[in-house]
């Protein structure tokens, strides 16, 4: 029936394996799971081994990245249905992969995605950007995903047939770090595929310190930029991308060159309130559209 896919690097993956176990005890005969490690330090793949090896186990000796490791899967799994999570994923509901089993028996759903949502308790200050990002634009309800089903998709918890993902795979081309669900999301589009949203989330367990994101922000934004290459501009692409929307608009009006300037002057001290405060969203989302420009305009940027 169900084969639950999670791909690990460098997190202690013990707390989800134990949630998971707690029901796929009661579900042997219908769910498995393997787990494949992406080449992860010695340190989490010697804390996380004894779990681990309770089922299907597989260590990479080399990183492969976010888009080939997913499609790894295909060679170890034994069932028609994979449910795909994070490894820093958190199980709130004791009923989270019955949910998914009963969907599933009850439609022909190809795709379905059920949601990731962020604690309410406000962390330390050095997480604040990672957190008030994540609770302002990812936690979303299934209703509210539904109104942009493929723009809404999201990697870190949803059901695939397999024989969708053999035709339809990640595109390997992505490396590094960033976007991989968007480019995911669009070909699923392109290929009428319906993504179906309900209401059976996780909670992301790991809210990385704020220098961290913005770290992780540049290589994301970095990968958007090689997409959107490889898609030779696709305006259908940048329709579901507000950042490649917004940079369409300023690039039929003449205004690159202008938020250009602008970015190169304010990166340093933008990146060093994103960091230690104020946290703002709209500034956020202004340094992502600079390094943008200047990826796409292969500008000598040094992050620093």
């Amino acid at each position: 029936m169900l084969s639950v896919c999670i791909p690990i690097y460098n997190f202690d993956v013990r707390p989800l394996i134990t949630s998971l176990d707690k029901e796929i005890a009661q579900l042997s005969d219908y769910v498995e799971l393997i787990l494949i490690d992406d080449a992860s330090s010695h340190y989490f793949r010697e804390i996380n081994e004894k779990e681990c090896q309770k089922h299907q186990y597989i260590k990479l000796a080399k990183n492969i990245g976010r888009s080939r490791i997913r499609n790894l899967f295909l060679d170890y799994v034994s069932y028609e249905n994979l449910l795909f999570l994070d490894c820093d994923s958190l199980i709130i509901k004791d009923n989270f992969i019955v949910n998914y089993i009963k969907r599933l028996q009850q439609s022909q759903d190809q795709v379905i995605c059920g949601g990731r949502v962020y604690s309410l308790n406000k962390p330390e200050k050095k997480k604040w950007l990672r957190w008030k990002y994540g609770v302002k634009r990812e936690s979303q309800r299934a209703k509210e995903r539904r109104r942009e089903p493929n723009r809404s998709f999201m990697t870190n918890n949803f059901v695939i047939k397999k024989g969708l993902l053999q035709e339809i795979k990640f595109d390997e081309r992505l490396e590094n770090y960033g976007h991989e669900d968007t480019l995911f999301g669009f070909d699923l589009w392109k290929n009428n595929i319906q993504i179906t949203h309900v209401e059976n989330p996780i909670e992301n367990g790991d809210i990385e310190d704020n220098e961290v994101f913005l770290y992780k922000t540049e290589e994301g934004v970095r990968n958007l930029a090689l997409i959107y290459k490889y898609m030779n501009d696709d305006p259908q692409l940048a329709n579901m991308v507000q950042l490649l929307k917004v940079y369409k608009k300023l690039h039929q009006y003449y205004l690159i060159g202008v938020v250009r300037w602008f970015f190169l002057i304010l990166r340093k001290p933008l990146k060093k309130s994103l960091i230690n405060g104020p946290i703002s969203i709209k500034a956020f989302n202004f340094y992502k559209l600079g390094l943008f420009i200047g990826f796409r305009a292969e500008l000598p940027i040094e992050f620093d």
